[in-house]
């Protein structure tokens, strides 16, 4: 059992007999009528770093004929989706009607439970949920196994009420994260109406080592343990989707293993480019840190290069995908390739009027994330007392 409230008033219920699960289901591919239509059709990558609670579509679509002619199904509006396999635990609410691919489990809420509350309380479980998966190539959970579980639940005035504590704290998480799209799409329209629009013919091009020192990361020896697990953010390619800043790693360094490594400490505000098999992200550190090998970073010689770089090689992306190809199955941008992409050099009174009028955005971006992290925190310290029953709201 996941959850061992002992409050007064609470019941232990099985999954199924608080939602209906359903399954869900892949149209033919190559029948071209059965795709494109106006029914969304989600996919556990549509919620690979999706950082809201609400979804409303996928990248795709499907018809009316699709969903007739395979096993998805249409779910109502506030259906919880579960992803349980490749992998288990993606956690979305439909905003509207939905359908969903075989990787998702979701769960209809029938009257006994809210549906938030439901969402929050698969949230704060879902460590237990992918143990409860088998399977030898990838974990899945079963929908019988998955109808099952047990769990202890309020009444459902005290159910709505959690929910809104929470939902308080994730509606402000969700403000921050549109405000920083906002900013970040702002830059982006500066970005080429300077440089791509208002270019000129006479700025000379200029290899990207030009403008800055070139750093190719690597990972200190794993037959090191005192090398790991220190203050020293460590950065990887997961740590990098969708951050501008990058705050939190899931690794780190001690001083021993940093100084392990000659050469590789990039300074706050580095520019780090994802180089091999997930090519062409673009971050920044907030603070001093290491990258393992499959990222590239820039170390800005001169200040006002920094966002003219960051934005430029934002706006590269699909070319670092094409450099990196070389004919093998694994995409491999390397350092030298890397240190070589032409850049544009405009003149330094124009970067620097750009650098002063950006910074300003990506100054309230960064202030946005360090306030975005300090909520999510209370949150989910909130999460597993409030779902525990530890700490009790009114309602």
């Amino acid at each position: 059992m996941a959850n061992s409230a002992s409050s007064k008033g609470w019941k232990k219920v099985k999954l199924g007999d608080v939602a209906e699960i359903v399954g869900g289901g892949t149209p033919k591919t190559n029948v071209k009528e059965y795709w494109n239509g106006k029914i969304p059709w989600i996919t556990p990558r549509d919620l690979s770093g999706f950082k809201g609670k609400y979804i409303t579509h996928g990248e795709r679509n499907i018809s009316k004929l699709g969903l007739d002619n395979s096993s998805a199904k249409l779910l109502p509006k506030e259906t919880v989706l579960l992803s349980t396999r490749a992998p288990v635990g993606y956690l979305a609410i439909a905003k509207n009607e939905i359908s969903t691919n075989q990787g998702f489990r979701s769960l209809v809420p029938n009257e006994k439970i809210d549906n938030e509350f439901l969402y929050y309380l698969l949230k704060n479980n879902i460590e237990y949920l992918k143990s409860q998966a088998t399977g030898t190539t990838f974990g899945e959970l079963a929908g019988s196994t998955l109808k099952s579980l047990e769990f202890f639940i309020p009444p459902l005035p005290e159910q709505k009420a959690i929910a809104s504590v929470l939902s308080s704290l994730d509606d402000k998480i969700d403000l921050l994260h549109r405000q920083n799209q906002t900013l970040e799409k702002m830059a982006e329209t500066l970005f080429r109406q300077w440089f791509i629009e208002e270019a000129k013919e006479d700025w000379e091009e200029k290899p990207l080592a030009f403008f800055g020192d070139i750093i190719c990361g690597k990972t200190p020896s794993k037959k090191k343990p005192e090398y790991f697990n220190g203050n020293i953010p460590f950065i990887k390619i997961p740590d990098m989707h969708g951050k501008t800043f990058i705050f939190e790693t899931s690794d780190s360094l001690t001083e021993e293993g940093k100084n392990s490594q000659i050469n590789k400490t990039l300074p706050p505000k580095s520019i780090c480019v994802s180089c091999i098999e997930t090519v062409g992200l673009v971050s920044m550190n907030v603070f001093e840190c290491q990258t393992n090998q499959q990222i590239n970073s820039i170390i800005p010689r001169k200040e006002y290069y920094r966002y003219y770089l960051y934005l430029l090689l934002r706006s590269l992306k699909e070319l670092l995908i094409a450099m990196a190809s070389g004919g093998t199955a694994t995409l491999n941008l390397n350092t030298k390739n890397f240190s070589n992409i032409p850049v544009p050099l405009p003149e330094n009174d124009i970067l620097i009027r750009f650098h002063i009028l950006v910074e300003s955005l990506f100054d309230k971006i960064l202030k946005n994330q360090q306030q975005i992290l300090t909520l999510e925190q209370l949150r989910d310290s909130l999460l597993s007392k409030l779902i525990s029953g530890e700490v009790r709201v009114k309602f």
